[in-house]
């Protein structure tokens, strides 16, 4: 007859082999890496623990280096994966992770929603009629001193300039960057600072995202949001499993969960996207051609850095 310390390391050992990732308790677990805005993602977390008793262990990004940072720990970790799942709210990175095999090889990743690069104005300083009608008219002197961007090395700004350069030829971008760079535009550290700045008056114009624009709106700014262009850029969020990932049937699990509609609904009801369908958007906005822009990086990038140095 087995001792009842014996049953007990019999126990455990079966609860290692059949709940592998399992937590102390004997809840499942699943490590979600997100750039999603800590206040959007953290009621879509608890509803899915609260829905299939699965724990979630989120890692958050930082506003300054958005995205990036998460990427550059998935690429990090990609020999010995801590990470089950990446929750990007935008996708440059994630055609990027993919093409460096971070992801799983079937099914390696879904995108859903959408937010859209836009122009904000404060209202009590520019008429909506006033303000600029594209991207290209922020260098005009008229707008000197009185535009906000976030550093475009990060984030949703790094995808749009990218996106911009494709889009117009390197030439027309670089000129465009020069002078809006030589316009003592507001180079800030974040999307959500560029709405604090235009908010307060500090400046006139700020280029940002559509749910940070929403945020403001619900805070009191005096802001409004300019109409989508042919110079905006529509933004999915992405869901991918990690290639090996420790947990890949509670990542499978948080991956549906998260793609179902009403969970994409309740995602758009809180204001951390736009809409769930951007074929719904009537606008022809830019359509980056992914790949060719991760060949065109590096060098992009280093561009970037020469014209924006801080």
């Amino acid at each position: 007859m087995k001792s009842p310390a014996s049953r007990l390391i019999l126990a455990l050992a079966l609860c290692l082999l059949t709940f592998a990732g399992c937590t102390p308790g004997g809840r499942d677990v699943v490590v979600v890496y997100t750039s999603q805005d800590q206040i959007y993602s953290e009621p879509i977390l608890r509803a899915f623990t609260e829905e299939t008793g699965i724990q979630v262990r989120p890692v958050y990004d930082s506003e300054a280096v958005k995205t990036v940072g998460l990427a550059n720990r998935l690429l990090a970790e990609k020999s010995n994966p801590q990470c089950d799942l990446f929750w990007n709210n935008e996708e440059l990175r994630t055609w990027q992770l993919a093409a460096r095999d971070v992801f799983r090889v079937e099914h390696p990743w879904r995108s859903f929603g959408y937010r859209s690069r836009r122009l904000v104005i404060n209202t009590n300083l520019l008429p909506f009629a006033d303000a600029p009608q594209t991207l290209l008219e922020l260098t005009n002197q008229t707008w000197r001193g009185k535009v906000a961007l976030a550093y475009p090395m990060f984030g949703t700004t790094a995808t749009h300039f990218q996106a911009l350069r494709q889009h117009w030829g390197e030439e027309g971008w670089e000129n465009w960057c020069r002078a809006l760079q030589a316009n003592d535009s507001f180079v800030v550290d974040g999307n959500s600072v560029v709405v604090q700045f235009v908010g307060r008056g500090d400046a006139w114009i700020g280029l940002t995202d559509s749910d940070d624009i929403d945020a403001g709106r619900r805070q009191g700014l005096p802001i409004e949001a300019l109409p989508i262009r042919n110079d905006s850029l529509l933004i999915p969020n992405t869901v991918a499993i990690v290639r090996n990932a420790p947990r890949p049937e509670s990542a499978q699990k948080f991956l549906d969960y998260l793609t179902r509609p009403d969970v994409v609904e309740q995602l758009a009801e809180m204001g951390a996207i736009e809409g769930a369908n951007p074929a719904m958007v009537d606008v022809a906005t830019i359509q980056p051609d992914f790949p060719e822009l991760l060949r065109e990086l590096e060098p992009t990038t280093e561009q970037l850095k020469s014209i924006f140095l801080r």
